[in-house]
């Protein structure tokens, strides 16, 4: 063998050498990249696994079960068991309407009450500016003689008379009963005493003004004369 061929035969050799060596680091990397993908996947779904172990206790100790306990049900693909926001939206919206709802009737209720007192206090003012000329109308026909009573002018007042109290009653106002009736402070005035064995006790023998009622309220109480 010629001294160049030699020559060529060791350079052939080397660069063969050389190649082997190159494809030997290169696999020696590629199993260490493999290697450090997988430990990195594998601490990726360990720390994943570890919250969510985490979450599934936290949710348990809020719902009151036993931490580690495995639920009963599972929601399908992985989803947690809590309410939309919608729906917490809506709820929240709901009870305030609800509230408000209930507010409103309170407050219509209290407004008819007060309404309703009210007009019975103005109707009370006004029937009490009434009566005295219901008195007067009284006074006049009972002071007039028999013959008095004929007469045309005293029949009209008579009328005029009879209309008022009708009207009166018509609204609710009612004279309270009072001579020959037990005294009741509630109805009653007494201003005088009498002693008379022929009346119980306690028993009303003379009224000296009348009373009235309005709706079951004394508007003006009975002043009477009480026997015994």
């Amino acid at each position: 063998m010629s001294k160049e061929d030699m020559v060529k035969e060791a350079v052939e050799e080397a660069k063969a050498r050389a190649a082997g060596a190159e494809e030997a680091e290169a696999g020696k990397d590629a199993a260490a990249e493999e290697q450090d993908a997988g430990t990195e996947k594998a601490g990726t779904e360990e720390a994943v696994s570890e919250e969510e172990t985490a979450e599934t206790e936290a949710e348990q100790e809020e719902s009151g079960e036993e931490p580690g306990e495995k639920p009963e049900k599972k929601k399908l693909f992985g989803k947690k068991n809590k309410k939309d926001k919608k729906d917490e939206k809506i709820d929240e919206l709901t009870d305030r309407l609800t509230r408000q709802m209930a507010e409103f009737d309170n407050f219509r209720k209290r407004t008819e009450k007060e309404k309703s007192q009210m007009y019975e206090i103005g109707a009370k003012d006004i029937i009490e500016k009434i009566l005295p000329v219901v008195d007067n109308f009284e006074r006049g026909l009972s002071s007039m003689s028999e013959e008095e009573k004929s007469t045309p002018f005293a029949e009209g007042m008579e009328k005029i008379y009879k209309q008022l109290m009708t009207t009166l009653e018509g609204i609710g106002v009612k004279p309270i009963e009072a001579v020959g009736q037990e005294f009741n402070p509630d109805f009653h005035n007494a201003v005088m005493h009498v002693e008379d064995e022929e009346l119980g006790e306690n028993i009303i023998a003379e009224e000296f003004q009348k009373g009235y009622t309005y709706r079951d309220s004394v508007v003006r109480h009975s002043m009477v004369k009480v026997a015994n």
